[in-house]
């Protein structure tokens, strides 16, 4: 009975190694983090089931990927291609805005990098690894047909052989070569200008200063500092709405009027798609201190931000960052409020 524990317990163990690179390959497969987590979770659950039949003719590692390949593969046959708002409409002026949501199933979803992720020595592996999360690649991948993005996740991202890849999907070398060659083509097609550039890794001086005067520009709803700190062409999406705006003007006259009860937000910094972010904590009028408003992920470029993602449903993001559900006001606030 104890060599049977102990097993079951060493087994565990070695599948749970496993975790992080799962979810992330699951989560580029699948564009939505809970759906990741559930693959993985499928994943383990088959694995130990049936881990008596792993013959050790691959690694288990390799027998991990082929299962949670199937599960993806299982789950994107309904076809659903998840984006982001400027995959699905034209940009809308401020005069013409309106908040209309769409389901959660049709966006792009963001992830905390620790959970998808692996640590590494390898400076250059863990560059690729971010580079491979961001929204605009991440939107990209969601172009391709299903089997096309996993020769190109396991390929470009995981370095694995043509015949590695090849066994995992039960096909051949000449398959995985031609597969990975037509994902290029489309992924060079949906290529957009600026969605190469990213902020550095880790970020240099100037990007961290850049960040501290966004953090203060928006914290004290300084539109003129912001504007300073936008890039002209700068975009900014707030899903489940499919509303997007272009351009520092349109950015700042809608923080000004429909985004107006934001001032007197606390920004609180996150690591969300190998890009800064902050979780955004506005006033609350009722409970007092602040309450969750939104994750934003910020797209940096030639000292600018390009890109001003802020994912709005609190109560599923806030607890996947391990996230407070209120921030207290601080005691200097209360005092001056007094």
């Amino acid at each position: 009975m104890s060599d049977g524990t102990a097993t079951t317990t060493d087994l565990d163990v070695r599948l749970e190694k496993h975790r992080v690179e799962l979810t992330g390959y699951c989560y580029r497969m699948l564009g939505s983090s809970f759906e990741a987590e559930d693959a993985v979770q499928d994943t383990m659950v088959r694995a130990w089931r049936s881990y008596d039949k792993f013959e050790g003719r691959s690694s288990l590692r390799s027998w991990l990927y082929r299962i949670a390949t199937n599960v993806c593969l299982d789950m994107l046959t309904a076809g659903n291609k998840r984006a982001r708002p400027m995959d699905l409409t034209e940009s809308t002026p401020l005069a013409r805005a309106a908040l209309s949501p769409r389901p959660d199933n049709t966006w792009l979803e963001p992830m905390p990098d620790s959970r998808v992720l692996p640590t590494t020595d390898d400076p250059a592996e863990a560059a690729v690894a971010k580079e491979s999360v961001r929204l605009a690649f991440m939107a990209a991948l969601q172009q391709l047909p299903p089997k096309q993005r996993a020769v190109l996740i396991l390929r470009e991202v995981l370095a694995w052989k043509a015949s590695e890849v090849a066994e995992l999907l039960g096909t051949t070398v000449a398959s995985v070569n031609s597969a990975l060659q037509r994902a290029r083509a489309t992924l060079a097609e949906q290529q957009q200008p600026g969605s190469d550039a990213a902020a550095s890794d880790p970020l240099d001086e100037e990007q961290q200063k850049l960040l501290e005067r966004y953090v203060a520009a928006f914290e004290g709803y300084d539109m003129t500092a912001l504007t300073a700190l936008l890039h002209e062409d700068a975009v900014m999406t707030m899903p489940p709405f499919d509303l997007w705006l272009t351009g520092v003007q349109d950015i700042t006259g809608f923080m000004t009027t429909l985004g107006a009860p934001c001032a007197g937000s606390r920004l609180v910094p996150v690591q969300v798609n190998g890009l800064p972010g902050f979780a955004q904590y506005k006033p609350d009028p009722e409970a007092g201190g602040f309450s969750p408003w939104a994750v934003q992920v910020l797209e940096i470029s030639d000292g600018r931000i390009t890109g001003f993602h802020c994912f709005l449903d609190t109560k599923r993001w806030f607890p996947l960052f391990d996230l407070p559900l209120h921030l207290e006001a601080e005691a200097d606030q209360v005092e001056e409020s007094v």
